[in-house]
């Protein structure tokens, strides 16, 4: 499987995705810490930077099987001013989609946060399903958490709620869309009659489902919901994490600050502050060691040289924050393993 990532960060994709055999055609990133961390850990990927500049790109029509991005958040997200589709950073939701239409992979991802779902009273979100509907996409639609997301890689997830929306679409087929994000059950047509109260489906990934739909030419379905009961689960006991039992730790954005108080809006902006965690009632500031575990990414992925200086030199705070801007790698892992199962 070829791809192409956008707004890549620092490529939680290619991380999740390397096992399955999968090859990064381009990246495109604009922000100078991710690039040098792409530039650092896939020195033969070339990065084209910005995204709105596509036109100029060398690639066309078969270039790529699948096309993948994570188009900013802060317009959307309850944290800010919410913006939606007037904020030039919304719009690259549109760039996104200018992007599939020129290219037509196969298979396509978005993520993003989930204030998307109600910006603009549901209509920025609606307007992006639209146009996916309209360029030949059958898509569906799920609210994914990390904490939830079990792989053979991340048998227990990751140890932080990250509630994130994810749309997969695949040209032509809303069935094989479909079934990416769902099992088979919640997607048949001949539904079995209704059963007792309280007893239905379960959902995949252990319960990390929020609402969903799916596209057939204007077909929506509801599915199923399931939450945490109590929220903690143990931490890794190594390198400072602690044994004891801890809340899960919140997302790194300022759209999940109601789960940790370490993020704060600056008049509208997304300012991310080192995470935090409590531990036998002390609290203090989570390592970047310890941030990208809560990602799943591997140790010191984000510790490279730096502005002239060695790797050992590079500051934190540039690495907080791209880790903050990722994706979780164990819910890209998911999603990825379900697409190679279905293309076969």
């Amino acid at each position: 499987m070829r791809y192409l990532s956008v707004c890549s960060g620092i490529e939680a994709a290619s991380v999740a995705w390397e096992p399955l055999g999968w090859s990064p055609v381009a990246f495109s990133e604009i922000e100078p810490f991710p690039s040098a961390v792409l530039a650092h850990r896939f020195p033969n990927v070339p990065n084209y930077g910005d995204m709105t500049k596509h036109g100029g790109w060398t690639l066309h029509a078969g270039s790529i099987d699948l096309l993948i991005g994570g188009t900013p958040c802060q317009s959307f997200s309850v944290a800010g001013l919410r913006q939606g589709l007037s904020d030039p950073r919304g719009g690259l939701m549109l760039t996104y989609l200018e992007i599939a239409q020129r290219l037509r992979p196969r298979w396509i991802v978005w993520e993003n946060v989930p204030g998307v779902l109600s910006s603009g009273s549901g209509r920025d979100f609606g307007s992006f399903l639209g146009a996916l509907g309209e360029l030949g996409y059958g898509w569906a639609y799920r609210v994914l958490d990390a904490q939830w997301c079990r792989t053979q890689r991340h048998p227990r997830a990751v140890p932080q709620r990250r509630r994130r929306v994810f749309v997969v679409g695949c040209l032509g087929d809303w069935t094989a869309a479909a079934a990416v994000l769902f099992e088979r059950e919640s997607v048949r047509r001949d539904s079995a009659p209704r059963r007792a109260q309280r007893q239905a489906t379960a959902a995949d990934a252990s319960g990390c489902a929020g609402a969903g739909r799916w596209w057939d030419g204007g077909d929506c379905a509801e599915t199923l919901t399931k939450s945490n009961a109590n929220g903690a689960q143990r931490m890794p006991d190594k390198d400072n994490f602690g044994a004891v039992l801890q809340p899960v730790v919140g997302a790194l954005c300022a759209d999940d600050a109601k789960h940790i108080g370490s993020q704060y809006v600056n008049q509208g902006k997304c300012v991310v502050q080192p995470p935090a965690v409590a531990q036998a009632m002390i609290v203090r500031r989570l390592t970047p060691r310890e941030s990208e575990r809560l990602q799943g990414f591997p140790d010191d992925y984000t510790l490279i040289p730096w502005r002239k200086k060695p790797a050992e030199d590079c500051p934190d705070g540039p690495r907080y924050r791209a880790l903050g801007n990722s994706m979780a790698v164990n819910c890209m892992e998911w999603i990825g393993q379900r697409i190679a199962e279905i293309d076969k």
